[in-house]
């Protein structure tokens, strides 16, 4: 395994970055084929913007040099980027020095053909992500609440859980977007409160909307989502994975499903 930090082999941090006192940072996690991070754009895009709203002073030419570096080196497997406000002091008031880039590497996991084949069982998880749209969308370091919904089920029966907002809306999955398909209208949730922006989200929206696709973004309620006719998650290490089941309810295998995860796959594996 490759460890990188600010451009350097490194194997360990100082104490006093923010990053593992506060969770000062953000982070992106990438697949990497032939030497190349997949989605390269979109995740520099997204870290890049959340670096602003953070306040994190990032030089995002010398983050890209590192990272193509990184991957090159690297060749095949799952990059995950890390990028900290740097060294503080004791308390909360941000400093002043240079962010920290840190880079790991990970072989791709060996997750089961039949999800993609034959969709997914969602756990219906407990707990409720709260709201504050100044960190919406985002992907920090933060995951406090996905480590408790993830601690929420043992068993390989579910592959997945389900993620709701404190008022009940649908939000995500604990590590994947999530889709509905009704009436040929693709919609995924509104992310203004909270839940996490993902790239292959992006893309497949980009992608869809290119292929005439109605799509939506907004509040989406339980009961809509148990009507769906299809429903997806998606990610950037698996692509797409039907939805088959939640509890008691079903849904089949889409077309539209089928047509986007074809996407993609080929995103994924050129």
């Amino acid at each position: 395994m490759l460890h990188w930090v600010d451009g350097q082999p490194a194997a360990s941090l100082p104490l006093v970055d923010r990053g593992l006192a506060y969770g000062d940072g953000l982070f992106e996690t990438m697949a990497v084929r032939g030497g190349s991070p997949v989605l390269l754009e979109r995740h520099l895009t997204r870290v890049t913007a959340g670096c602003a709203r953070l306040r994190i002073e990032l030089d995002a030419g010398r983050l890209r040099r590192e990272l193509t570096a990184f991957c090159a080196e690297l060749g095949q497997g799952v990059a995950k980027l890390i990028v900290t406000r740097g060294d503080g002091q004791r308390g909360y008031a941000p400093s002043t020095g240079a962010p920290r880039h840190i880079l790991q590497s990970a072989a791709m996991p060996a997750y089961p053909p039949q999800h993609a084949e034959n969709g997914i069982r969602l756990f219906p998880c407990e707990t409720r992500l709260a709201e504050q749209p100044l960190l919406a969308g985002l992907k920090h370091l933060n995951r406090l609440e996905q480590v408790l919904a993830r601690a929420e089920w043992q068993d390989a029966a579910h592959a997945e859980g389900l993620m709701r907002d404190v008022s009940g809306r649908v939000i995500e999955g604990v590590f994947s977007n999530l889709f509905l398909v009704r009436d040929d209208v693709l919609s995924t949730p509104e992310l203004s409160r909270c839940g996490v922006a993902g790239v292959m989200r992006a893309e497949l929206l980009e992608q869809a909307q290119a292929l005439g696709i109605a799509c939506q973004v907004r509040d989406i309620e339980l009961d809509e989502l148990l009507g769906a006719d299809e429903v997806f998650l998606c990610n950037s290490l698996y692509g797409v994975w039907p939805v088959r089941q939640l509890q008691a309810h079903h849904w089949p295998l889409g077309p539209l499903t089928r047509k986007l995860q074809a996407l993609a796959r080929h995103l994924l594996d050129r």
